[in-house]
């Protein structure tokens, strides 16, 4: 998946455990009404693809949804998802890409009834 949108915020990189890295940033999508502030990790060698870009920079941000589950030490199920960026382009490849709408979008169908023919009582 990938979405256009303006780099809100980057952090530096994390030492998290002897071998794991982490960085995280902030991408604001402004293609709907109202903005999303949506919130990217990168890992390992990856952490380095941000240093490139400015605060206000627009950038298209490839990623990967992840999951998983983990139970607290009372026994509790949770569940966490993460968007784990892969690729970052800026300047004319994120303007001449179709804006986040693209792919977002697709996802966005997904959830949507595509059919006025629904059964369902609402």
């Amino acid at each position: 998946m990938d979405i256009t949108g303006i780099l809100k915020l980057k952090t530096e990189a994390q030492q998290v455990s002897d071998k794991f890295r982490k960085r995280e940033f902030v991408l604001t999508d402004n293609s709907s009404q109202y903005p999303q502030h949506i919130s990217f990790q990168l890992t390992q060698d990856k952490c380095s693809l941000l240093d490139q870009y400015n605060v206000g920079d627009e950038i298209k941000v490839h990623f990967n949804l992840r999951g998983r589950e983990w139970t607290s030490p009372k026994g509790e199920i949770k569940y966490f998802n993460t968007l784990e960026a892969w690729r970052i382009e800026g300047g004319a490849a994120a303007k001449n890409s179709s804006s986040s709408s693209s792919s977002m979008n697709d996802v966005a169908a997904t959830f949507t009834a595509s059919s006025q023919e629904d059964d369902l009582p609402f």
